[in-house]
């Protein structure tokens, strides 16, 4: 089937995102109540209208609940995203909104040149105002013979830092401040120190527009410690050197390859109890839209509102099949495509509820983790408890977690 500038095929429903693959790419999502799903290609990040609408047939691009296609010749570094439709019934759960553009869930990389927040929120299209995704090839990287490092954790010393922030200052002289490219500078200081491990705050992609209070004075306080992710493959762009031509993952790599090569071992903060997305006056980004009611926790009976059992205005359902499926395969790119060594889950005791929202002694999504191949040496720390009182330091559900 032909269809403008690139030819499309059927495609195939594994794996989710978009890999790039010899001849083209594969491009994959899962929304399992939507109706339609259009694929935009954009020749460049802020490009405002796309080079390509692809229309995908459920009939031919639709495998159980997995929307996907080839695009034949596509290179990587092409810019990407999605137009939903579905039923718009909040209270029911759904919220879908075809004129709200989608990054993609599994993406690598997105970029935010065009972004406002505001546009994502509420009616009206947000073509001209939307981020993009990247298509971006995850294997084309010289790891040098890379491994983690697997220091026993009794011997660790761990230095938490902002990356942002570590060398912001123009006192750091580095090159490029309150990067990863500029943490790599300060490797000799943080060897000086004598510590064994740093601990980034969340290094996902997260919105530093979003303004989280205003201050009596009229001061604007923006999200600048990053505890609110809004793409949990794709490094944040604001401390990459060159976000928009799709270097955010090789960033990430040269960095902790050079630590490791310090004999600096890298864990990082993660957030998957809830998203950027926040409550039902939140912004559409890619969730909501792809398929509310499977990705979120809902009020019983009121379903256009949300379980907020982190006190960020949503909950992450995350031993639902699929959300499960998702926050481990994020877990396992980090840890074999990026070489991390650890994690520290924050709020983890959400981790453990199940799908109504109860602790559970056996949490399908702690489980998997446990018996993940992938992660059987990775460093893996709980922040035991919730905003919603579930407090389980000693008691968390799963051996393998270190409790803090």
């Amino acid at each position: 089937m032909s269809e403008g500038i690139y030819t499309i095929s059927v495609g195939r429903a594994h794996p989710l995102g978009a890999t790039p693959e010899p001849g083209g790419v594969n491009f994959s999502v899962f929304s399992w109540n939507a109706t339609a799903v259009e694929l935009l290609l954009f020749a460049c990040h802020d490009d405002l209208e796309p080079l390509q609408i692809v229309s995908l047939d459920p009939r031919r691009h639709r495998t159980y609940g997995f929307w996907h296609c080839f695009v034949e010749g596509l290179q990587p570094c092409t810019h990407y995203a999605y137009r939903v439709d579905g039923p718009e019934v909040p209270e029911q759960g759904h919220r879908f909104d075809r004129a709200k553009i989608l990054i993609d869930p599994y993406a690598r990389g997105n970029t935010n040149a065009l972004w406002k927040r505001e546009d994502a929120c509420g009616d009206g299209d947000n073509l001209y105002t939307s981020m993009r995704s990247i298509v971006i090839d995850a294997h084309d990287y010289d790891w040098e013979g890379d491994k983690p490092l697997h220091r026993c954790m009794q011997d660790t010393i761990l230095y938490e830092m902002h990356v942002g922030g570590f060398t912001k200052s123009a006192s750091s002289s580095v090159r490029h401040p309150g990067t990863f490219c500029g943490l790599i500078e300060k490797i000799p200081y943080l060897q000086a120190l004598g510590i064994t491990a740093v601990e980034l705050l969340p290094v996902m992609e997260f919105d530093e527009t979003e303004i989280l209070r205003v201050m009596e004075d009229g001061t604007q306080l923006f999200n600048y410690w990053g505890y609110s992710t809004l793409s949990f493959f794709a490094p944040e762009g604001n401390y990459c050197v060159s976000p928009e031509l799709g270097h955010h993952l090789n960033e990430f790599r040269d960095m902790v390859k050079a630590l490791h090569r310090a004999g600096i071992e890298v864990i990082m903060d993660v957030v998957f109890n809830h998203t950027n997305e926040g409550n039902h006056e939140g912004p559409t980004i890619n969730f909501k839209g792809f398929d509310n009611c499977i990705y979120y926790h809902l009020v019983d009976g009121q379903r256009q509102f949300y379980m907020d059992y982190s006190g960020c205005g949503n909950t992450v359902n995350c031993n639902h099949p699929i959300v499960d499926k998702f926050i481990l395969d994020s877990l396992e790119f980090w840890v074999r495509e990026m070489h991390v060594d650890g994690f520290r889950f924050d709020e983890g005791s959400i981790l453990s509820r199940d799908e109504s929202g109860r602790p559970v002694r056996h949490p399908p999504l702690l489980w998997n983790i446990e018996l993940s191949e992938a992660l059987v040496d990775t460093k893996i720390i709980a922040e035991a408890w919730d905003a919603a009182g579930l407090y389980q330091i000693g008691a968390f559900p799963e051996h393998a977690f270190y409790h803090i």
